[in-house]
């Protein structure tokens, strides 16, 4: 029984790190109104007839805190990554020189920032969720355990293990939004 228990722990705490490393992915497309080549992560350009990452089609790059470069690897596809950068919904807007497209980030507004940690928030809440969905499942295993002749002391405990663990994977999440706050707060 104490390693079926100890399987519970390992399967809770591989989940609850999947759920935070979706979080870490989530807050790094809210942007903190510096450039990063990370803003054009989800984009996607037609290339030869199927969507292709933008990554796997140009470099990406930042040439200071406010320009973000794109230089295709064919010059034939300026159009398709500019499309494909405007279809994304990022609100970037692609200036095209012929050789490379130089997309100025603007400086966020203070309501622009308050949206933003809101939306930051949001992520936090969806990871939070997901986090007590797993404690949920561990519980479920748990009380199967005790259906099974799992003694009623090491279910307590077992119990008390899930929720502790599940209270240190909220407070990373916790701390993470906290300096993701500042950092989107910071002028």
């Amino acid at each position: 029984m104490i390693e079926e228990l100890q399987m519970i722990y390992d399967e809770l705490k591989g989940s609850n790190t999947k759920s935070i490393q979706h979080f870490e992915n989530e807050l790094v497309k809210v942007r903190a109104g510096k450039a990063t080549p990370s803003m054009l992560n989800g984009v996607m350009v037609e290339y030869y007839g199927s969507m292709t990452p933008l990554q796997q089609v140009a470099n990406v790059a930042t040439s200071d805190a406010r320009t973000i470069t794109v230089q295709p690897w064919e010059r034939n596809m300026l159009n398709e990554i500019a499309k494909g950068i405007i279809n994304s919904n990022l609100g970037f807007a692609p200036q095209n020189n012929g050789e490379i497209l130089i997309i100025s980030v603007p400086p966020l507004t203070e309501e622009r920032r308050k949206e933003l940690v809101k939306k930051a928030k949001s992520e936090a809440e969806n990871a939070k969720v997901g986090i007590r969905n797993n404690r949920k499942d561990a519980l479920d295993m748990v009380k199967d355990l005790k259906a099974d002749g799992l003694s009623e002391d090491l279910a307590k405990n077992a119990e008390t293990e899930v929720q502790n663990i599940t209270n240190s994977f909220i407070s990373k999440i916790d701390d993470l939004m906290e300096i993701k706050e500042k950092e989107i707060m910071t002028v």
